[in-house]
């Protein structure tokens, strides 16, 4: 038996934050809602809440909150775990602790804001991060994380083609890089090195035009997840 003073589990309560990130007229932006009830009632915010019960899966809850405050359906986006946040103080409410997942979709349609969100709106992560955007909680440390994330794995997989359309031409998805990374790439270097990505792209034999000039091919996203050798960003 132990001398020591009695030990208790600490009540903490589990949350899951949804960072959902799309290439939009120029820019990459994240899906934000505007939270209506306190804390931080009318500021900007990630889309989450808590769990419904305890016996509620962390990748259903994820999903249920992302339908809930957004009317936007999990399973056609790109969703993975992002990381999990958890120091004291993040949320005055309580000990709170937030798994965040981060997702990825080449068009988001106009979200439709419920549950305890007021609006839902798409904002550029510029703005979001900017020293005077007003983000909930530890939300504008979560978009960097998931910002840098994103970055960081078009880099070495194929996630890039998870911001274009079905099918698309070699601009599109050199848009994305570029937009992505803030970054102007070579195109003819660019072609290159993501043509010798086996599997990367899947030609679907047609072609479109939407410049003067000739027409582009159009591509799939191929079965390949993962870029060899790597295509590195500037770090200028």
């Amino acid at each position: 038996m132990s001398d020591g003073p009695e030990w208790s589990i600490p009540e903490v309560a589990l949350a899951v934050d949804l960072a959902v990130l799309t290439v939009h007229d120029g820019s990459l932006q994240i899906m934000l809602v505007k939270r209506g009830i306190p804390p931080y009632e009318g500021v900007l915010a990630l889309p989450g809440g808590f769990l419904a019960s305890t016996s509620e899966d962390l990748d259903h809850a994820a999903a249920r909150e992302l339908s809930e405050e957004t009317g936007l359906e999990a399973k056609a986006l790109h969703l993975e775990q992002l990381r999990t946040y958890g120091a004291p103080g993040r949320d005055p409410r309580q000990r709170v602790i937030t798994v965040c997942y981060v997702a990825f979709s080449p068009r988001l349609p106009t979200p439709t804001a419920g549950g305890d969100a007021r609006a839902a709106v798409l904002v550029p992560v510029e703005k979001a991060l900017r020293p005077r955007t007003q983000i909930a909680f530890d939300h504008k440390k979560i978009i960097a994380d998931a910002v840098e994330r994103t970055r960081s794995k078009l880099e070495y997989t194929t996630l890039a083609a998870a911001f274009c359309a079905p099918e698309f031409t070699m601009t599109d998805l050199r848009d994305v890089y570029e937009i992505v990374w803030g970054e102007e790439l070579d195109p003819r270097n660019f072609h290159r090195k993501i043509i010798g990505v086996e599997g990367f792209l899947v030609p679907t034999g047609e072609r479109v035009s939407r410049q003067p000039g000739r027409p582009a091919a159009l591509y799939r996203r191929g079965p390949a997840t993962v870029l060899h050798p790597a295509m590195l960003r500037s770090r200028s």
